[in-house]
């Protein structure tokens, strides 16, 4: 009996809420009894409230693991639209499971393989990619024109201050004002407006209340206040339509950045042009006036702070503490003479965590660091036997230890398990053992199962072919290491980062001692003439790095000891 996996896909919260997808589930599985199909219990993957738009989906994840790794005869999906929304996608999926000789199976749809039901699989697609589109763009209209009418039903939710009444038979959604909450919003107003408080302070005021947050947090903090003073809503107008998403990459956080990874949807979320906002009236907590002196000390305190056009620093985003783990900001302070920049960990400051301080490191001056960490990353780069070394590494573990290596030998052994089944098959009919009609029936799997292999190793030999670009570097190093030198004294800030950012992976500061992690292991004689590889700390003593404001030249602030550099055994 041939095996099959079961797949079903339902895209909204309604159909979620209304268990749809038991329907699909019950459907696929008496189709799969009348084909004679056997599906076991774990081979029933289902998405609940997945877009068909994208290929993220845990359910369909797996399910492609499963058949490039074990081998399925047959996927079963009740129709195209259920596979994926976009016919692009399904054109990419019903490949890659062909490619691994398993057959898309659909309850509505083609039940064949002629030209003409491929076509017609086609066609489903690009009809089902047009009636997304078509959802999409009237759900949009629809909102937009209600929005317009000054219906509160768009807004799906109320920010605190408010209880959002849903929607009944009798009337739409409404705002309705929660006293104790309302009360809170207009002192705030009024301390922000009248009195000149920060709105650190009344983050403050407010977590000593001891009232919760909308979202049930004990702990209010500043960017909560921010938004609430900058929310019309409190004035009567609140705004539909304030962002919008657009197909950009997302950015990523310092440790999204530092693991490697990537973002799943290659979309964000933007603020929309003012003139655009939709105005729709709900009961006003605060007056028109004393909103609008809010906003004016909101946009006096942005012009006049520096945020927005201070020049950027080298270690921004890549330093961290070694104590907490917490990233480190650049911060200023301002002398008779001059500014001083410094570098300050974020669990140093009492007033964002509850408890206070979770840090006890000190700030580090940033143009000492800054000093220290590019000229040590230059004096690395002089050396050509660095980058030769690291390309060479590269070089043998893509021979040895490459995924991709291993792949291939799965693949070659799945291979020559396919051609001993025709083989075999071959052999069983010549001593009449099978029937034409059996050979036939069977042989178009064996042969789609072989086909589909030596694909997939045609693809995995073009990757490990493209491991020779690795050696036209080498052949160019030298030129490159040559203008690196050349320009390094020269080199803007933004320059620099770029040049970090691919060779540091980040810099732990510790109370004495600044340790680089390398994104290769670098190597250095030490006294006794004997390389060694790994991270380099850079430590001292006295801690010259934050406190040696005598020192004229930034380099020579570090005393000969504490300039030595030391090498441990740990790669990133």
């Amino acid at each position: 009996m041939s095996s099959a996996v079961i797949y079903a896909r339902v895209s909204s919260a309604r159909q979620k809420k209304n268990e749809t997808i038991a329907s699909q589930i019950a459907a696929l599985q008496a189709h799969a009894e009348t084909l004679g199909l056997e599906v076991p219990e774990q081979w029933v993957f289902a998405d609940d409230g997945q877009s068909g738009a994208s290929l993220v989906r845990p359910a369909l994840e797996r399910l492609r693991d499963l058949v490039a790794g074990v081998g399925v005869d047959v996927v079963l999906c009740y129709s195209p639209d259920r596979l994926a929304r976009k016919f692009a996608l399904q054109a990419l999926l019903i490949e890659e499971f062909t490619r691994a000789g398993t057959k898309v199976e659909f309850v509505r749809g083609p039940r064949g393989d002629s030209p003409e039901d491929q076509l017609l699989v086609q066609f489903q697609g690009m009809f089902a990619e047009y009636e997304k589109a078509q959802i999409m763009e009237r759900y949009r209209r629809g909102k937009t024109h209600r929005a317009k009418g000054g219906s509160v039903n768009v807004l799906g939710g109320a920010p605190f201050g408010y209880r959002y009444l849903r929607r009944t038979d009798h009337c739409g959604a409404v705002y309705e004002i929660v006293e104790h909450e309302a009360a809170l919003v207009a002192e705030m107003f009024r301390r922000y407006a009248d009195d000149g408080a920060s709105i650190a302070d009344l983050a403050r005021w407010l977590t000593d209340s001891g009232t919760p947050t909308r979202t049930g947090k004990d702990r209010w903090d500043r960017s909560v206040i921010w938004a609430m003073l900058r929310n019309p809503a409190y004035a009567g107008r609140a705004v539909f339509g304030k962002t919008m998403v657009v197909h950009e990459s997302a950015a990523l956080n310092r440790i999204a950045r530092l693991q490697g990874r990537s973002v799943p949807k290659p979309s964000k979320t933007v603020d929309r042009p003012r003139e655009e906002w939709i105005e729709i009236p709900v009961p006003a907590i605060v007056t028109a006036e004393t909103f609008d002196r809010v906003a004016q000390r909101l946009a006096d305190n942005k012009r006049s702070s520096g945020r927005g056009r201070t020049e950027p620093s080298l270690l921004q985003g890549i330093s961290a503490c070694a104590a907490c783990g917490y990233g480190y900001y650049r911060t200023s302070t301002r002398t008779t003479n001059k500014k001083i920049y410094y570098y300050r960990c974020l669990g140093s400051d009492n007033y964002r965590y509850e408890g206070g301080r979770v840090c006890d490191n000190k700030p580090v001056r940033a143009d000492y660091l800054d000093t220290v960490v590019w000229d040590h990353i230059t004096a690395l780069l002089a050396d050509p036997q660095l980058i030769h070394t690291e390309i060479d590494k590269r070089l043998h573990t893509a021979k040895t230890s490459d995924p991709v290596v291993a792949q291939r030998k799965r693949l070659d052994t799945a291979l020559a398990k396919a051609r001993s089944g025709i083989a075999a098959m071959i052999e069983a009919f010549g001593e009449q053992l099978i029937t034409i009609d059996e050979l036939r029936a069977r042989m178009p799997d064996l042969r789609a199962r072989e086909t589909g292999l030596r694909n997939q190793i045609d693809a995995l030999d073009a990757q490990l072919a493209d491991r020779d670009a690795y050696l036209a570097l080498a052949a160019d190093l030298q030129g490159f290491l040559t203008q690196l030198n050349t320009n390094a004294e020269t080199a803007t800030v933004d320059e620099r980062r770029r040049v970090l950012k691919l060779l540091v992976k980040d810099v732990l500061i510790g109370p004495e001692k600044i340790t680089i992690r390398h994104r290769i292991p670098i190597r250095e004689r030490t006294s006794n003439n004997t390389p060694s590889t790994g991270d380099t700390d850079q430590e001292g003593e006295h801690c010259q790095l934050r406190w040696g404001r005598s020192f004229a030249d930034p380099v020579q602030h570090l005393p000969a000891q504490t300039r030595r550099i030391r090498r441990a055994h740990a790669h990133p």
